[in-house]
């Protein structure tokens, strides 16, 4: 029989909020110590950096762990959105642990939700509403970033040739403009796309292969 303790953070903020490494160790350190468990040191599990929306058995720790769980062992989360990505992941994991009489225990739930009736069920509930939190959090973000392109914003990532970032904005680069307008002409008159390419770079330092320079011309 061995007790596991598995800690989880996926962003530096979840950290600031209380969520930290530190905090769920505790909290389960706590918990063992009410139940009469101990937890040798190499048996905490923590993943950092890994999102929630990650299947447990597919995250790097989690996937060591969930192979090596067997009869008699115990697993200790702090939080039930420490564990599972969705219902269905959560209730399926949960079956197949409890076929390999693997206790699951998650401490704001008040305990083990594998041998208890009444734990089960609420487990499930709590489960189905943890999916729809992290699915109604998931549409807002793609609302606001929305909202924002269509506002104009940058919103990170690889700046187009042909405009600058000037506060949370994409605005037209006159220079690179006036070079695509030229890049246009060219093509108009004939000259190939290759030839466009090696231009750009000889007169005016921009590296850009061919394929890109169809993408303005």
């Amino acid at each position: 029989m061995c007790i596991f303790g598995y800690i989880r953070v996926s962003t530096l903020q979840q950290a600031n909020e209380g969520e930290s490494l530190e905090t769920q160790l505790r909290q389960i350190q706590s918990y063992a110590v009410l139940k009469g468990y101990e937890i040798k040191p190499e048996n905490f599990i923590t993943e950092k950096g890994v999102s929630g929306s990650l299947e447990f058995e597919r995250r790097p720790e989690g996937a060591k762990l969930f192979e090596q769980l067997s009869s008699g062992d115990v697993l200790i989360f702090s939080k039930l959105d420490r564990a599972f990505r969705n219902t269905r992941n959560a209730l399926n994991t949960l079956h197949e642990l409890k076929l390999r009489g693997v206790s699951v225990h998650f401490i704001d739930l008040g305990g083990d939700v594998t041998n208890d009736g009444i734990g089960s069920v609420i487990f499930t509930i709590l489960s189905a509403f943890a999916t729809f939190e992290r699915e109604r959090i998931a549409t807002r973000i793609r609302e606001v970033k929305q909202v924002q392109k269509t506002e104009g914003k940058f919103l990170g990532g690889f700046t187009r040739f042909g405009f600058s970032v000037e506060g949370e904005k994409l605005v037209p680069n006159p220079d690179q403009q006036a070079i695509i307008k030229e890049m246009r002409v060219m093509r108009r008159r004939g000259m190939s796309l290759r030839r466009i390419s090696k231009w750009l770079g000889k007169f005016h330092g921009v590296v850009m292969s061919h394929s890109t320079v169809s993408t303005f011309v």
